[in-house]
C-alpha cells in the first residue's frame, strides 16, 4: 500500500504562454514515470488533452475507465469550481495512488493557483498528495512589451466565455497573482527574445516572487525535467503566506458576476500542406474576430499528424505523433474561439481561403 504522498505540479500562466508545450516536454521525459494529467481548457474539441495524449502516458483510455490518466475538465476555470470538478477527479486518484508516480495539472489561462493549492489541504487530498511545485509560464515577448500576454483580447474573451468564473481582475493583477504562487517561474520563447529584454522580464518578474523562487529562461518549454519535478515544496503548507488580489469567496469583496458567452466553432477540410493551412487561418483571423486557434492538420502523404495552434496572428505548428488507425487522416479540424462566429459562414470563408491558398502556392 502506498503510504508516501504523491507529488503533483501545477502549471500556470497565460493563454498562449506555452503551458501546454511545457507539460508535452515533462511527459515525453518522463523516463516511466506514471503520471496522471487534469487538463483544464476551454473548446468544443479538447486540443490541449488530444495533444498530451501522444506523449505516453497511458491516457488513450475511455473516459469511464478507472485506470485512464488524463481527466480533462471543460466545465469552468478549475480555481473557481475546485469542489465541483476537482475534488471529485482527486478522490479517483486517491483511490489509484498506488499506481501513480506523479500528477500534473495544467489550469486555464485565468486560473488564480492560490484556491487551488489550498485545496490541497483539506484532509482527503492533504493525506495522500503534496504540492511539488506551481510553475508558473511567462511569455516572455509579451511581458517585454508590457502586455502580459500574448492576445490580452484573447484573455479577456476567456474571461468572458466562462460562466463560472469567480474572479474578474485587470490582466496585471492576474499576471501578479500567477507569480505570487509559483515556486518556479519560466521565462518562456526566449528564442524570440534578445538579452535585454530578458533582462527587462526579470526586473518586472522579481518583485512579484520570493526571494528564494528561481527565474528560469526556456524556448518551447525545453528545460531538464529534473528543474521541473522534485522540487519538494510542499506548497499547500505555505500559500496562505502569499499575496494575492483575491479574497476566498467567502471574504467580503469577492462578489458573484456574469459574463457574456463566446464562441467556439470547428472548421474541416483538405489540407495540402502547412504553408496552405496558415495562410488559410490567417485570413480567417484577419476577417473575424477570432481570438484562438487549435486543431490538426492531415497532410497528404504524411504519416504524422501536424498540430496548429494560433493566438492572435502568431501561429506554431509542429509534428507530435503518427496518425493512428482508427482516424480520420484526410480531413483537418480547427477550433476557433472568438466572439460572434457563424460556424456555417466560417466553414465557408475556410473552404475559400484553402482554394485561395492553394491557388497562391
Amino acid at each position: 500500500m502506498q503510504t508516501r504522498k504523491i507529488p503533483v505540479t501545477v502549471v500556470t500562466g497565460f493563454l498562449g504562454s506555452g503551458k501546454t508545450t511545457l507539460m508535452r516536454h515533462i511527459l515525453s521525459n518522463a523516463k516511466g514515470k506514471r503520471i496522471a494529467v487534469i487538463v483544464n481548457e476551454f473548446g468544443e474539441l479538447g486540443i490541449d488533452g488530444e495533444i498530451l495524449k501522444g506523449c505516453g502516458i497511458g491516457c488513450d483510455d475511455e473516459a469511464g475507465s478507472k485506470d485512464r490518466n488524463l481527466y480533462e475538465l471543460a466545465n469552468g476555470c478549475l480555481c473557481c469550481t475546485v469542489q465541483e470538478e476537482f475534488y471529485p477527479v482527486m478522490e479517483q486518484l486517491v483511490e489509484r495512488r498506488d499506481g501513480i508516480d506523479h500528477v500534473l495539472i495544467e489550469t486555464s489561462g485565468l486560473a488564480l493557483p492560490k484556491p487551488l493549492v489550498q485545496a490541497f489541504n483539506w484532509p482527503s487530498i492533504k493525506n495522500a498528495f503534496t504540492v511539488d511545485a506551481v510553475v508558473t509560464v511567462v511569455d516572455g515577448p509579451a511581458a517585454a512589451s508590457g502586455q502580459f500576454a500574448s492576445n490580452p483580447v484573447a484573455v479577456d474573451a476567456q474571461r468572458k466565455a466562462d460562466p463560472n468564473l469567480d474572479h474578474e481582475s485587470p490582466l496585471h493583477e492576474l499576471f501578479e497573482d500567477q507569480l505570487s504562487s509559483a515556486d518556479l517561474v519560466i521565462v518562456n520563447k526566449t528564442d524570440l527574445m534578445d538579452e535585454a529584454a530578458l533582462h527587462k522580464v526579470e526586473a518586472l518578474v522579481r518583485p512579484e516572487i520570493p526571494p528564494e523562487v528561481k527565474i528560469v529562461p526556456a524556448q518551447m518549454g525545453r528545460l531538464d525535467v529534473h528543474t521541473l519535478l522534485g522540487l519538494g515544496a510542499a506548497s499547500e503548507e505555505t500559500i496562505h503566506l502569499r499575496h494575492d488580489h483575491h479574497g476566498s469567496p467567502d471574504e467580503e469583496g469577492h462578489a458573484d458576476h456574469h459574463h457574456d458567452a463566446f464562441d467556439s466553432v470547428v472548421v474541416h477540410g483538405r489540407v495540402e500542406s502547412r504553408e496552405q493551412a496558415i495562410a488559410a487561418l490567417h485570413t480567417l483571423v484577419e476577417h473575424h474576430t477570432i481570438y484562438r486557434v487549435k486543431g490538426f492538420a492531415a497532410l497528404p502523404g504524411a504519416a504524422m499528424r501536424l498540430v496548429v495552434q494560433g493566438v492572435g496572428r502568431r501561429f506554431d505548428s509542429y509534428f507530435d505523433r503518427r496518425w493512428q488507425a482508427d482516424e480520420a487522416k484526410t480531413q483537418s479540424r480547427f477550433v476557433l474561439i472568438g466572439e460572434d462566429l457563424d460556424r456555417d459562414a466560417l466553414q465557408r470563408a475556410f473552404d475559400a481561403a484553402l482554394a485561395s491558398a492553394s491557388v497562391q502556392a
